[in-house]
């Protein structure tokens, strides 16, 4: 059975006891929460290291601008403005349509007591004075660009003097994957003593919300796919919308019904090729570097999704705030797209880059798997947008007559 399923029936039975617990939520707080606060605490162990290492690997395999040149700028700009984009469309559908309306959790008195800093000062605080200040304290923009700096800072030196720096980090970070494995199978467990307690306390009204953070994510993957990267295609090639989304259909379908960015990677590679003429030059380096750091859905669905937290804890959100959810989505991506349960993981850790309880995530991981079909696909069809962008300016595109038909 996929451990998806597993966190589904987690999320069900958990509904289903706590139902009965109704009215009773004595018993589901005094014996089934800890189990749920045991599993938030393994979480909360490995998001620092699992930051670090993961980025400061990331940023040394796309540091060296000598190896990447013009065609390496282009695809990473492209990626990190677009994430940019996908997260604010999240946070604005989550400002709109406001899934967590009609849920109230009360929260904890430590989140309540959190200031919300301003635009500049979050800003400011992006660099760390004491890197190491950022590590124990687990202030997430610090350490993300503490990771940066290293990564891109490693690649600088001599290969003998920097192999073996990336080296440690490259097995940190593959130790930290196969820890971050191991929580993940105990997930079921974790989302059932979760969800418990919190629909014993609050009754049936604790799922309808859930309805509508489906529909905000699936609304706003659709509106950037049309908008966004219809528009990015249009200006910067030859082909139209049309021929585009018809080109990827095979790739989107794919990441839609696998769920895996990577595991779609030989069908989007075929598709840009054969359907769109992108060079095999820069379909190779373009796609798997997308499959990596590239992830427009991922980043669309933590901003609906933290609004959701929010809203449910009662927690008003400032445009600092939000703003530091886009900062953190956008360049946490770069180093979490291949962690097995990258969403759930990504989602902690702009969970706290805010101050927000990470017990939100219990209410979505039951639908993750729904939300994941569409924010892989749109991941996926950015991965080909950028394919297509990066092939026409750099002339590696063999355009047919029909590319320059409108839509």
């Amino acid at each position: 059975m996929k451990l998806t399923t597993k966190i589904l029936i987690g999320l069900l039975a958990g509904v289903i006891v706590g139902l009965l617990l109704t009215g009773n939520p004595a018993i589901a707080n005094s014996f089934i929460k800890p189990v749920g606060t045991l599993f938030i605490n393994l979480i909360r162990m490995i998001i620092v290291p699992l930051v670090l290492s993961s980025l400061i690997v990331g940023a040394a395999s796309i540091g060296d601008v000598k190896t990447l040149g013009r065609i390496g700028g282009k695809t990473i700009g492209y990626y990190l403005i677009t994430t940019g984009f996908a997260v604010t469309i999240g946070l604005l559908l989550g400002n709109i349509i406001h899934p967590g309306a009609g849920l109230s959790i009360p929260m904890d008195a430590e989140v309540a007591a959190k200031e919300a800093p301003s635009v500049i000062t979050t800003l400011l605080n992006i660099v760390p004075k004491n890197p190491l200040k950022g590590l124990v304290e687990g202030n997430m923009l610090q350490i993300i660009t503490f990771a940066l700096f290293l990564g891109i800072g490693a690649t600088s030196l001599p290969e003998e003097k920097g192999k073996p720096f990336i080296s440690f980090f490259d097995s940190l970070a593959e130790v930290m994957y196969k820890i971050t494995a191991l929580i993940m199978q105990v997930a079921p467990i974790g989302v059932f003593a979760l969800i418990t307690p919190v629909v014993a306390s609050n009754g049936p009204s604790v799922l309808i919300p859930l309805i509508k953070v489906i529909a905000a994510v699936y609304i706003g993957c659709l509106i950037h796919a049309l908008l966004v990267y219809s528009s990015a295609v249009k200006i910067f090639t030859k082909i139209s919308p049309r021929k585009f989304f018809r080109g990827i259909l095979p790739a989107a379908v794919t990441a839609f019904s696998t769920t895996s960015s990577s595991g779609t990677l030989p069908v989007t590679i075929k598709s840009v090729k054969e359907n769109l003429g992108v060079s095999d030059k820069i379909a190779s380096f373009v796609l798997p570097l997308g499959a990596t750091i590239n992830m427009d859905g991922t980043a669309l669905y933590q901003g609906v999704c933290a609004l959701f937290v929010a809203q449910v804890y009662g927690i008003d959100l400032s445009l600092g705030q939000q703003g530091t959810i886009i900062l953190t989505a956008t360049l946490g991506s770069i180093g979490t797209a291949g962690v097995p349960g990258a969403g759930l993981i990504m989602l902690s850790i702009v969970l706290q880059s805010v101050g927000l309880p990470l017990e939100g995530v219990a209410l979505i991981a039951g639908i993750d798997r729904v939300l994941d079909m569409a924010r892989t696909s749109v991941n996926v069809i950015g991965d080909t947008s950028a394919a297509v962008i990066v092939a026409s300016t750099e002339n590696e595109i063999e355009y047919r007559d029909e590319d320059t038909k409108t839509a």
